[in-house]
């Protein structure tokens, strides 16, 4: 699994947390940034990460800023990419098995970096379920791919 890592300034604390993670769990990552304290815009980084998760470059996506909000915004409007705001366990794992989510946001504002960083393990360790969620799944793909003809 590769998996890109990308903050704004808001969630750069926690997103070293869940880098030190990736590297604890042997997961091929790669840092985008921000890498800094003073204020940057997050759809700066939380769109090129969502373009590289969707273009198939990275398997999954995960995505922090102060609240998660504005990066899960902004990673939405990617094609393709179908990224979750989590700030529970039981949440983490449905969005895998039901919605296929891609790219994870989180909130460094929201929660501590124990829970995130359960959040982030429980994500990358479950597996989308298929059946009738892959028909949902395709339902919102084709709605999608109408609005960009």
């Amino acid at each position: 699994m590769k998996v890109i890592l990308a903050s704004d300034h808001g969630g750069i604390n926690l997103a070293k947390e869940i880098a030190s993670l990736l590297e604890d769990l042997n997961i091929e990552y790669e840092d985008i940034g921000c890498g800094c304290e003073t204020s940057v815009d997050y759809p700066d980084y939380g769109i090129p990460a969502a373009e590289r998760v969707a273009s198939g470059e990275f398997d999954r996506g995960i995505l922090v800023c102060g609240t998660g909000i504005g990066m899960s915004i902004a990673a939405n409007k990617v094609k393709g990419v179908r990224a979750a705001l989590v700030h529970d366990l039981f949440s983490a794992k449905a969005t895998r098995e039901h919605n296929d989510s891609n790219v994870l946001t989180l909130g460094e504002r929201v929660i501590g970096p124990g829970l995130a960083l359960e959040i982030v393990k429980t994500w990358l360790g479950v597996e989308f379920e298929g059946g009738r969620h892959a028909n949902r799944i395709g339902k919102v793909a084709d709605y999608e791919n109408k609005r960009g003809e």
